[in-house]
């Protein structure tokens, strides 16, 4: 799912992280614990958008990454 994604950003409420994945690539484990709620599900919304892969909902990470 993460090929070819160079930077990964995970929203959680008013937070969020950002992930270079082509300096510091975590774990696949580590990636998994990122990407998936406590359902063991993809969080919602997940677009990819170029090189970027975005999961989860923030307003400002959105205006930040998508436009």
């Amino acid at each position: 799912m993460l090929d070819g994604v160079k930077h990964l950003y995970v929203a959680k409420g008013k937070s969020s992280l950002h992930v270079d994945l082509t300096a510091e690539r975590p774990s696949d484990d580590d990636l998994l614990g990122l990407m998936l709620g406590r359902s063991g599900k993809l969080r919602a919304p997940a677009i990819r958008s170029g090189d970027r892969f975005i999961v989860g909902y923030n307003s400002d990470l959105f205006t930040e990454t998508l436009l």
